[in-house]
């Protein structure tokens, strides 16, 4: 039952109309409990809140189904706009993209154009840009322009997933860019050719790439709300003497508060995804595909329970 529902959300995940509906409704149906609202002094004040208990901040100027040029632009805009306000605000956040929302799969010269200016702005302002990694048809493209990128800016990182099969081979061959990484499970669907289709081994090649990549030492983003995986990582840094600010815990907005707040207090950095925008659609739909139990607060949240 769960995998069925899974694959639901997965596929609602990529449909178009549903997108322009969702645009047009705004943040209700519970979806209010994984975004941050629709606009940059939204997605501020939640900063603000998050690092009022210590929490760091990455945030994701949310966009899919980029058909334009200027649509490109205009996500590349957003993301200008919202690095200057953690720089004028004095916030202690990242900031997150896609490269489709910059025009990935209109053009090269379109995504590069887009991905300069905003790293231009980056660099001057002080403040990180991760490259969200998509579904497996983008991976290698994503890895070409990251490295060509990270050869062009320092503040740039990527991401990579534990469920692909090509994962272990491409933290080896990024090494020699010393990168800064989100490690992942992975929240697309993906065929049995690319990815392990059983959990079990994707766990165990997630605990594989953690070691591999913190051993390489490079900096470290272990993106889960799997406990058998943080503490997997707590043994791991604690084992090779990897000082605490050579990696980082990483959570999504609205799952497992509690959890976020716990590492924290432990003395490990931990950082909240905090997804903004009115293109929240998709984003929210694959959070339920991750974990159908997320249905329940949506109804909560629709019900006005």
């Amino acid at each position: 039952m769960e995998q069925l529902l899974r694959n639901f959300f997965l596929f609602l995940s990529k449909n178009r109309f549903f997108t322009k509906l969702a645009k047009q409704y705004g943040l209700r149906f519970g979806a209010g409990r994984f975004v941050a609202g629709e606009t940059i002094p939204n997605a501020v004040t939640t900063i603000q809140q998050l690092n009022g208990k210590g929490l760091a901040v990455t945030i994701d100027h949310l966009g899919e189904f980029i058909d334009t040029e200027k649509e490109a632009k205009e996500a590349a805009d957003g993301c200008i706009e919202a690095i200057k306000a953690i720089a004028d605000n004095g916030l202690d956040s990242q900031l997150s993209l896609k490269l489709t929302s910059m025009g990935l799969d209109i053009s090269e010269d379109t995504v590069m154009e887009n991905m300069r200016r905003i790293l231009r702005v980056a660099e001057e302002k002080d403040v990180f840009v991760t490259i969200d990694m998509e579904d497996h048809e983008r991976c290698q493209q994503t890895l070409d322009i990251f490295k060509q990128l990270r050869s062009e800016f320092k503040h740039i990182g990527t991401v990579l997933q534990a469920y692909l099969y090509r994962t272990a081979e491409d933290i080896e061959e990024l090494d020699q860019y010393n990168p800064n990484l989100r490690l992942v499970k992975g929240a697309y669907k993906e065929s049995p050719k690319v990815a392990f289709p059983d959990k079990k081994d994707v766990d165990e090649n997630y605990k594989k790439i953690i070691k591999m990549h913190l051993l390489n030492g490079n900096y470290t983003a272990i993106a889960t709300h799997d406990d058998a995986m943080i503490e997997y990582t707590k043994q791991i840094v604690e084992k090779h003497n990897i000082p605490k600010d050579q990696f980082e815990f990483q959570m999504l907005y609205g799952i497992r508060v509690e959890r976020q707040e716990e590492l924290e207090s432990e003395g490990y950095k931990m950082r909240v995804y905090v997804p903004f925008g009115n293109d929240w659609y998709g984003y929210f739909m694959r959070r339920l595909a991750e974990r159908p139990a997320n249905v329940a607060f949506v109804l909560k949240g629709v019900m006005g329970k």
